[in-house]
């Protein structure tokens, strides 16, 4: 057999084990050809109150059940009576109109021991050394003279905080103190001790961090809005979700109990409380410290657009499915009506009048307000178009979010799509709780779009891992990888997807009932997910027009396990180009970039890749996949990268 040079030198090779590496692939980017315009706003954030995300988790009060208006009116406290100590503890009704009904009555019957009560907070409490802490509560004497309390942060004996409350009266009146932990320490509890014979109402007992965002009283924790801040999002969706249409009309959410003073918030029992016999929660309730006030000032902190969804009057579908006859639905259509007007209207008017006691005079200036969530049947559609008719009249320029039900297909979905298409709907909420394949497989949702139909808001998405087989299911790296994938398709389709949106936000370790999530804490820290790192690198790299990215013509989205999404900045002057690589090998590519392309030097590479398709991060392991910054060099206007496998890569170049 004769041997050509070829074959001998493949044979040589493949016997000293080196392989050549397969050829390197051109990409074309034709700077010339932008395409349309992409939404400032486009990437953004979901948050509801699960998975202890508001009380307990960015709501930053550390005190569970502080006003005694649990169903059962101890939950979260313990009773103290300890060395000889003599007394009981009651509740009593307020007699006021306010909608904090109960409050504490300590009923001390000699000065020896420890009288008092104990709170557990939320999973437990911690604290940080050298940080003070703000105690705020009401109290007024009922019996007895010299009364004083004395407030404790412990850990298990050891006290780690004190002060103490002399001259209490016989009126309610307010109190404010600093306690200043010694140490940092998770698992503490806080106590207040009633000295002295007596007896003491207290109610309100209220337990803050000084250093919270901002610097605001009963604001929020600092560290968790700091991740939020830093994805630079470009809109704020609440209160959810499922929270708002509650697993009956009671339980829904209602705007107007969320904001005031607190004393007029109420508490009510979180629907998420029961909804999983796997993950029970029977102490999860609304304070409503985080309210819609709230809200639309951490939106306005964040530099996002507010989104907030509310109720059409349908309860939960999946729940009892309870729905308001239409001839009582004005009271809803007036929330939304009034909602606005406490969002954007002068002072001069009622609502606008309430955001200004507040602290707000200024509008909110909102956009968007979302008209039900996961709702379907012909029952959703004749309420839509209530609320559409009454909201359009008196505010013509509010973008109305409507909702395509609970799944990315079927029945439902086709005639929701249907129905609100043919009455000329804005935005259509579509959500998808997927497998990292179904994302992959469905980087081209959006290609065959009706560009001149409604458009697209991707409300909530998330890849729940096929690895993972218990029931916190991690967010790992194939989840994360997957959903990089699926949005540079959202991305080439910009014309199409309005507003997008991972979900859920926020979940406390220990308090969790629904995984993955895209931020996990415990009361001491926290730590982001590899799929906020995937949400970062889209959010803070958006750009402002599409330009497409392709081979021999194509677009890319899944040949041969690449993706990749195109958009020129028109405020930074900067190409902006995305490539995922879901192969577990590496892949050369030339960029090559046509058309009026003058830049020069260096550009810009972030890689985020892992070969560990289960990576996950935790408290111990906060970074075990993050971007890693890199230049890139433009040649002759071309540019030579290798990009290893399971990797996200976003470029960045001036023009």
């Amino acid at each position: 057999m004769k041997l050509t040079l070829l074959s001998i030198l493949i044979l040589f090779f493949s016997t000293i084990g080196i392989q050549a590496q397969a050829p390197s692939k051109n990409l074309d980017i034709d700077i010339n050809k932008k395409g349309a315009t992409i939404a400032p706003d486009m990437w953004g954030l979901f948050f509801e109150d699960i998975n202890f995300a508001a009380d307990g988790g960015l709501y930053a009060e550390m005190i569970k059940n502080y006003s005694f208006e649990f169903p059962s009116p101890f939950m979260g406290w313990r009773r103290i009576q300890e060395d000889g100590a003599m007394g009981y503890h009651y509740t009593k009704p307020h007699l006021d109109d306010s909608k904090n009904k109960k409050y504490l009555q300590m009923q001390r019957l000699n000065d020896q021991g420890n009288f008092g009560m104990s709170n557990e907070g939320f999973r437990g409490m911690a604290v940080k050394g050298n940080e003070n802490y703000r105690l705020t509560f009401l109290a007024k004497v009922a019996k007895g003279d010299n009364l004083s309390i004395t407030a404790q942060i412990t850990k298990g004996k050891k006290i780690l905080a004190e002060t103490t409350i002399n001259q209490l009266t016989n009126e309610w009146i307010s109190y404010e103190v600093m306690l200043k932990a010694t140490e940092t320490a998770d698992g503490v509890n806080f106590k207040v001790l009633l000295e002295g014979e007596g007896e003491l109402d207290i109610d309100m007992i209220s337990l803050f961090p000084e250093d919270t965002w901002m610097g605001r009283k009963r604001g929020l924790r600092k560290d968790l809005v700091q991740l939020l801040a830093d994805m630079n999002p470009g809109f704020l969706r609440f209160p959810g979700g499922c929270i708002v249409e509650g697993f009956d009309l009671e339980n829904r959410y209602q705007w107007k109990n969320t904001i005031g003073e607190m004393k007029d918030r109420g508490t009510m029992i979180n629907r998420w409380n029961i909804e999983f016999s796997h993950r029970n929660a029977p102490d999860y309730f609304q304070s409503f410290g985080l309210g819609f006030f709230e809200y639309f000032q951490l939106a306005a902190d964040l530099g996002a657009e507010p989104l907030p969804i509310l109720s059409c009057g349908l309860a939960c579908q999946y729940n009892s499915g309870e729905m308001v006859p239409l001839a009582a639905l004005d009271e809803y259509v007036q929330d939304a009506l009034d909602l606005i007007e406490f969002a954007n209207g002068s002072t001069d008017t009622y609502w606008g009048a309430k955001r200004a006691e507040m602290g707000h005079p200024e509008s909110f200036e909102l956009k968007y307000i979302g008209v039900g969530n996961e709702n379907w049947g012909p029952q959703y559609i004749e309420r839509a178009e209530i609320f559409e008719k009454a909201i359009k009249a008196a505010y013509p320029e509010i973008i109305i979010v409507s909702t395509s039900g609970p799944s990315s297909d079927g029945h439902e979905f086709d005639y929701l799509w249907k129905e609100l298409k043919a009455r000329n709907a804005e935005l259509i909420d579509e959500h998808y709780y997927k497998s990292p394949e179904w994302f992959r497989e469905n980087a081209r949702r959006y290609d065959d779009y009706d560009r001149n139909g409604p458009k697209v808001f991707a409300g909530e998405y998330a890849a729940h891992s096929t690895t993972e087989n218990d029931a916190l299911k991690r967010n790992n790296w194939e989840g994360a990888l997957s959903e990089a994938a699926f949005m540079t398709g959202l991305e080439r389709n910009a014309d199409i997807v309005r507003l997008a949106s991972y979900a859920p936000l926020l979940a406390h370790v220990d308090g969790w009932q629904w995984a993955p999530d895209m931020i996990w804490f415990d009361n001491l820290g926290s730590y982001a997910t590899p799929n906020y790192y995937v949400q970062k690198l889209f959010s803070t790299n958006p750009g402002t027009q599409i330009i497409q990215i392709t081979e021999n013509g194509n677009t890319l989205a899944g040949e041969e396990g690449i993706y990749a999404s195109s958009t020129y900045d028109e405020n930074t002057k900067e190409l902006i180009f995305k490539i995922v690589n879901t192969n577990t090998d590496t892949r050369a590519f030339t960029i090559r970039l046509n058309g009026n392309y003058k830049g020069k030097g260096n550009g810009k590479w972030l890689e985020l890749q892992s070969d560990d398709l289960t990576a996950a991060h935790s408290i111990k392991e906060p970074k075990r996949i993050a971007p890693e910054e890199k230049d890139i060099s433009i040649q002759k206007k071309k540019i030579q990268v290798s990009l290893k496998g399971q990797s996200v890569n976003v470029f960045r170049l001036k023009i």
